[in-house]
């Protein structure tokens, strides 16, 4: 609920109570107000629905409402009723004030950014002065560039946070998800997320939604593929799908996605571990915050690099299943033992590197646009919110994505027309150099983009996909809510 604190009506800014001396009658009014004003129907009962409702009206759309019903129902009827509800605010506003109170270290009852910083610095999350501020600004309503008690209380009034780790991890929520194509930089995450098994579950969640998505999105997979290698020859999208149906059937248009996903928790882990390895070289023997956008860019890059270094072979493997014809491999196994008795072991390496310059362009752009969008969405949409909400970040990232695939698609492209050289008789054996002539020569420059169609036609299912399984699967796994 980032961007609640501005838009609550006007009765509960009437209702606000002061900040010292509150008494329990000025404490009941306020609740009532609030409660009247959620009971929509004028039951005297908030259900889940009423109460997502109402806060969704006044622009809270972060709060994790099933919990709090949840929480909150003590006779198990799935309502509140305002004993219940006011039962649910005094222990929460409790919780609220003693966070409240062990961030304001000099007592002056505000909190400012050095406090934040340093409360999160004793958590092991480092944030820049311009990141405090901004989670700063979030709940300042004032303009101080400082938080009082009413404002921190009506900020996390419907968000059911317990501690002040849970704050940290909703301060600074972090989003991996993959679409199919190559996985974003990974946020950096604190070192009691590492020791508590957040972030594994957080990227097992990942990988997850990454396994469903490709799946679903298989089909225009492999017509990309198809199109990269044998566009060339005119074979346009429906061309190409009758082909792919007439020569193996419709179960055909998911050849490949087996390993496709099989290789999406290896390159995860390397990548994530490679990103933490890499981060702490450019880091060295000091102290100091987050990595700048720049320095998040090698090391996205590197541990990019790193990752596809070692599970390389397996993308060669998945390009030639992913073309293979009917009963020419009996599965994984069967098509790297033919591959490497045919062609040796430098065939696992095919396209190795035009695969690897994609990665400079594609991450380089990819978090340029995404920091930009951001940053963007937060100042004009969400009153300096530090966290605008998974949808959003989502948004940013399949902008991003887009971007960074439109200047490292023809790498891309000739990156699998080397992989798949064997395949197609008649076909000279080119190196990266000679791809590009060959295909700048033969087809022109559009020829460089063969197959970008269907691989632009998965983003909005994948995004869409991803979304619904990752939510899911981070509830499942006990991940906080956002």
């Amino acid at each position: 609920m980032g961007e609640a604190g501005a838009r609550f009506p006007s009765g509960w800014t009437r209702a606000r109570c002061q900040e010292n001396g509150v008494s329990d009658a000025e404490q009941e009014k306020r609740w009532a107000q609030l409660f009247d004003q959620l009971d929509r129907n004028k039951d005297g009962r908030i259900d889940v629905n009423e109460l997502r409702t109402g806060l969704n009206a006044r622009g809270i759309k972060r709060s994790e409402v099933d919990e709090i019903v949840r929480e909150s129902d003590s006779n198990d009827d799935g309502q509140l009723d305002f004993t219940e509800f006011t039962q649910y605010l005094r222990k929460h506003e409790k919780n609220l004030r003693l966070m409240f109170s062990s961030l304001d270290h000099n007592k002056d009852g505000r909190i400012d950014v050095a406090e934040i910083q340093l409360c999160l610095r004793s958590l092991g999350v480092n944030v820049s002065t311009e990141q405090a501020s901004t989670i700063l600004q979030s709940m300042d309503r004032d303009g101080t560039m400082t938080i009082n008690w009413s404002e921190w209380r009506d900020h996390f009034l419907f968000n059911p946070l317990h501690n002040i780790e849970d704050i940290a991890h909703y301060w600074k929520h972090s989003l991996m998800l993959d679409i199919g194509e190559q996985l974003t930089v990974p946020d950096e995450f604190s070192e009691k997320e590492r020791r508590s098994g957040v972030v594994w579950r957080q990227l097992a969640a990942g990988a997850m939604a990454g396994a469903v998505s490709r799946t679903g999105t298989a089909p225009l997979d492999r017509l990309k593929v198809f199109l990269q290698v044998h566009g060339s020859s005119g074979v346009g999208l429906l061309g190409g799908l009758q082909g792919m149906v007439k020569e193996g059937g419709f179960r055909s248009l998911w050849r490949g996605n087996g390993i496709n996903v099989l290789k999406i928790a290896p390159e995860t882990a390397i990548k994530f571990m490679a990103y933490e390895q890499i981060k702490c070289l450019i880091r060295g023997s000091k102290e100091r915050g987050p990595l700048r956008v720049q320095e998040r860019f090698i090391a996205g890059s590197l541990a990019g690099a790193t990752a596809q270094t070692i599970i390389y072979p397996m993308e060669v493997l998945k390009t030639r299943l992913t073309l293979r014809k009917t009963k020419q491999y009996t599965g994984m196994a069967d098509c790297a033992k033919q591959i490497l008795y045919k062609e040796g072991v430098r065939a696992f390496y095919k396209g190795y590197v035009p695969n690897t310059l994609g990665i400079i362009p594609y991450a380089g752009i990819d978090l340029a646009v995404y920091e930009t969008l951001k940053n963007a969405w937060l100042q004009r949409y969400c009153m300096g919110s530090a966290d605008p909400g998974v949808l959003v970040l989502l948004g940013c990232g399949t902008v991003s994505s887009t971007c960074g695939q439109l200047a490292s698609y023809p790498l891309a492209l000739i990156r699998t027309r080397m992989q798949a050289q064997a395949l197609t008789d008649g076909v000279p054996q080119l190196t990266m150099v000679g791809q590009f002539k060959h295909i700048v020569s033969h087809e022109g420059v559009p020829g460089l983009y063969r197959g970008i169609a269907p691989n632009f036609l998965k983003v909005i299912p994948a995004v869409s996909i991803s979304y619904v399984v990752y939510e899911h699967m981070k509830k499942a796994l006990g991940v906080l809510g956002s």
